[in-house]
């Protein structure tokens, strides 16, 4: 079962088929999925469902640990954030996105910070890792502003809408989370 996890301004916890609707909605922004490797744009109707259905046996499997975002506040759901676990290793993969109308407001660092510390303290992980878009500045800002360092950068490493885009990567070790 998926920890529950609670910040100044938000709760982490496990999705529920009732977040499907808004998971649409929120991904389903061009803005949203422009930002992301992964996310589709039109979101696929019904594809919400679909993803919220493997979290369980992903989690119980100890493979990836994928937390719906909430706002504290009033029960919104915002985004997400996952750790794909890559147990042989002991490292992970961040990956993570926030619906437009959260951008800005601190939710995405805040976050990203309690995953972290489950991920060092909880999983006990050696390293995680995340990549982004080179466009995505902000995305980057969060990243630092997390401890983590930029690793390099794979010029037109993900195709995109067409388009070749450039990667940035970033890690963060054990040792040197805060």
């Amino acid at each position: 079962m998926l920890s529950k996890l609670e910040t100044e301004k938000t709760l982490l916890r496990a999705f529920e088929p009732e977040d499907a609707p808004f998971v649409e909605e929120l991904a389903g922004d061009k803005r949203v999925a422009a930002t992301t490797i992964t996310i589709p744009h039109p979101y696929p109707p019904g594809s919400a469902v679909n993803w919220i259905e493997k979290h369980k046996e992903r989690a119980e499997k100890k493979e990836s640990y994928i937390f719906a975002i909430e706002e504290k506040s009033d029960g919104k759901l915002i985004g997400t954030v996952t750790l794909r676990i890559e147990n042989n290793h002991k490292r992970a993969e961040l990956a993570y996105w926030f619906g437009v109308p959260f951008w800005g407001k601190g939710y995405a660092t805040e976050s990203i910070g309690k995953v972290l510390e489950f991920g060092f303290e909880n999983v006990g992980l050696n390293r995680i890792w995340a990549t982004v878009m080179k466009k995505n500045i902000a995305s980057s800002k969060v990243l630092t502003k997390n401890g983590f360092n930029h690793e390099g950068t794979f010029p037109k490493h993900d195709l995109k809408w067409g388009k070749f885009e450039d990667v940035e990567y970033y890690g963060l070790l054990n040792d040197d989370f805060i």
